[in-house]
């Protein structure tokens, strides 16, 4: 089959008011790409509605997740940059050239919500916490972590698509993936409109806590002793000042001390042998 130069991947779920003039929008602005519309078990006529306005449909048979819909269209893509976006309306396809013009020069281009759109002040805080927590991980800015808008490179998504979630996540997945692999990324600055149809599934604590581990799991995958250390060091430090108000209290050094020191010293030599097989395992998997 030969290869179109970019392919739009747009997972769904009951956008059926929405999806159709999305599709035309883009077949008018980019005719020779490819656009893939992944439904994921709707109950509507969304597949429908998007197979009509041109686009290539695959269907799920039940709801899996945005994320499992992203990874379908992934695996069916024939594109060399592969093009994500939302099928709610609140991304305009007039910017997917904001993203393109910034390849081959990086391996991922973002689409940066000026001031998070329309969120509310939880969801607005939210992000500023998991955008910092993500910087630190990552040593690079993060400017949005969960922003579904992004253009990377295909062959450089398919070498990551084992550790993308079934769930809304896959942005910040991808996103470290990319960052803690030394591949290069750019956030370009694009509107975001309100929805034109339902209201966000992502829930504030539930998917918060999901973003927060999936965080924590992508660092130790790539780079545990950004945990461990803290950790250690934490654990150290408590044990130490622990002591201290033991010996000076009572003159004593307790067995609470001791533990936390000897847990710190553990925890430091997890991280220690963590970090080498995550060195190797990595290795290996860009020699394949």
């Amino acid at each position: 089959m030969r290869k179109t130069p970019v392919s739009i991947i747009i997972p769904c779920f009951n956008e059926e008011t929405t999806i159709g003039e999305i599709v035309e929008k883009i077949v008018c602005l980019y005719p020779e790409f490819e656009i893939i519309v992944v439904d994921d078990g709707s109950t509507d006529q969304t597949e429908q509605k998007a197979r009509e306005a041109g686009a290539i449909t695959i269907r799920h048979p039940y709801n899996i997740g945005n994320g499992a819909a992203v990874k379908t269209g992934i695996r069916n893509a024939n594109g060399d940059i592969l093009v994500f976006m939302d099928a709610d309306g609140q991304h305009d396809p007039n910017d997917i050239d904001k993203l393109l013009n910034r390849f081959p020069e990086f391996d991922m281009v973002v689409g940066t919500r000026k001031g998070l759109y329309q969120a509310s002040l939880i969801r607005r805080l939210g992000n500023i916490f998991y955008n910092a927590f993500a910087t630190y991980v990552a040593k690079f800015p993060v400017r949005d972590l969960t922003s579904g808008f992004r253009a990377v490179k295909a062959d450089v998504m398919r070498k990551f698509l084992y550790l993308l979630p079934n769930t809304y996540s896959y942005p910040t997945t991808s996103t470290l993936c990319i960052l803690r692999s030394g591949l290069s990324l750019k956030y370009v600055p694009v509107e975001v409109m309100r929805r034109q149809s339902g209201k966000s599934n992502i829930k504030i604590f539930r998917d918060g806590t999901r973003f927060f581990l999936i965080i924590i799991r992508i660092c130790t995958i790539f780079s545990p002793f950004r945990v461990f250390l803290p950790v250690s060091c934490g654990t150290f430090i408590l044990g130490l000042s622990y002591y201290a108000y033991t010996y000076f209290s009572s003159g004593r050094f307790t067995n609470m001390s001791a533990l936390l020191f000897t847990s710190a010293v553990i925890i430091f030599m997890i991280g220690l042998v963590s970090e080498q097989i995550s060195q190797m395992i990595y290795r290996e998997s860009e020699n394949k």
